[in-house]
């Protein structure tokens, strides 16, 4: 899977074996993802034999780098370490030896309709404070509601004139449903933001993030083209049935796969505990999509990383990053979350680039050029992740989180950023959850 193995000394350091007797036992991860390669890179440290099968034709899972255009890299999944202070992917990005740049939510500057720059501080400010009050109103209700009928109670929501939606929309799509990828008539106004970070800047990689998974997957047996069907557990271990007949037993399987995928792409047998099909029931699996447009050069300023377009349809095209400052790739980004979001599946991508350039065009005019190229993204359409990541959907919290990160049997295991009560929707959180499980399967 990649060239070259990491020395017993160096692969300890990386990831340092646990203290645990791990006898003659045979384990199946399944995804290669970060959860997955941080699970089977941990276990193999402790000298377990462990196979990783792999749905798709290459590892990484949420986290796809693409080098279409030369000389320019594009991450269509997973693009930052989200605070590098005592973040682990900091440390696993500096032993891949992978470049990085900070962006800054700092360097932003927002635009209307009408192309002029505005000034929306005191705005977003005051916006953010009718949704705080909104949500501590709702906190005292019998039960969960939606963050959107939390804010639509508000008696301050009622008497917004159309400038004051407009922006109210605007903070609810970027701080909320571009943040958790679900749309705010699903977002839980109890539990929503419940988890954790780490300080520090957020950094993307100008060579690209696949950097890291394929530092982890050094010397690891990974089968791709692994599309699993079935996982069968019994007294004596674990059977995984592949599409076309395959069969690979192990005495322990990790389940690795995103969220949507367990919601409806695998069987399992007997069917898991109510605690667990609660959970992934229970939580949400959001969608965010990104449209990437290659330039031969910006027509958009230089020193800015985001780019906030105050658009007349609420949540359509509200947030542009520019990694142009950071990497001089003469890119933008558009991401689309939420309702609208999914609404692009039923769009071709000459469609959605079309509504792009629309936007753009509101904010710098009519003269944007076309783009030299574009990208867009299909991740609620991709079998293998169904989405983007997990989200507290209404009545759903941690709790469900930490039932699905549960043991079965002493057989079946949990990992992936839906089983991070902390730091789910994460790359830290996969990764986390991946040597939790792993320390878990050397502990059982």
């Amino acid at each position: 899977i990649a060239r070259g193995c990491l020395s017993p000394a160096r692969l300890a350091l990386a990831v340092p074996a646990p203290v645990h007797a791990a006898a003659n036992r045979k384990v199946a991860v399944i995804g290669a993802g970060m959860a997955g390669l941080a699970c089977a890179r941990r276990l193999a440290a402790a000298s377990v034999e462990t196979i990783v099968l792999e749905a798709r034709d290459r590892i990484g899972g949420r986290i796809h780098t693409d080098r279409r255009w030369p000389g320019v890299t594009v991450d269509l999944g997973a693009s930052w370490i989200h605070g590098v202070a005592g973040n682990p992917v900091t440390a696993l990005a500096r032993d891949a030896g992978a470049r990085r740049a900070a962006t800054s939510y700092e360097a932003s500057s927002a635009y209307g309709l009408d192309g002029a720059t505005i000034d929306i501080d005191a705005d977003v400010a005051r916006m953010e404070r009718l949704i705080d009050e909104a949500r501590e109103e709702a906190a005292d209700l019998d039960e969960d509601v939606s963050l959107k009928e939390a804010i639509e109670a508000h008696p301050r929501y009622a008497r917004l004139d159309a400038r004051g939606r407009s922006l109210l929309a605007h903070v609810v799509n970027a701080q909320y449903e571009l943040e958790y990828a679900g749309d705010w008539s699903e977002l839980s106004a109890w539990s929503l933001d419940e988890d954790s970070g780490f300080a520090g800047a957020d950094v993307l990689f100008p060579d690209g993030y696949d950097a890291v998974p394929l530092f982890l997957a050094r010397g690891l047996d990974i089968r791709l083209g692994a599309v699993v069907t079935t996982v069968s557990i019994d007294g004596r271990g674990v059977t995984v049935r592949l599409a076309g007949g395959g069969v690979v037993t192990a005495d322990h399987v990790v389940v690795t796969v995103p969220l949507g995928v367990l919601k409806e792409g695998i069987a399992f047998e007997p069917a898991l505990p109510d605690r667990h099909r609660d959970a992934i029931d229970g939580l949400g699996f959001g969608v965010i999509e990104k449209t990437c447009l290659r330039f031969d050069k910006p027509f958009w300023p230089a020193d800015v990383d985001w780019i906030e377009f105050i658009s007349a349809r609420r949540g359509e095209w509200a947030e542009w990053l520019s990694p142009t400052r950071a990497t001089g790739a003469p890119l933008l980004v558009g991401f689309n979350g939420g309702a609208y979001g999914r609404s692009l599946a039923s769009l071709d991508d000459a469609a959605i680039v079309d509504a792009a350039l629309e936007a753009l065009r509101a904010a710098f005019g009519r003269k944007v050029p076309a783009p030299q190229g574009s990208i867009v993204t299909r991740w609620a359409a991709d079998p293998f992740s169904r989405g983007a990541y997990s989200f507290n959907a209404v009545g759903s919290d941690g709790a469900m989180r930490r039932a699905l990160a549960e043991p079965v049997e002493g057989r079946l295991f949990f990992a992936g950023e839906a089983t991070s009560a902390e730091y789910f929707a994460t790359t830290h959180g996969a990764y986390l959850s991946g040597i939790a499980a792993a320390d878990a399967v050397l502990d059982a």
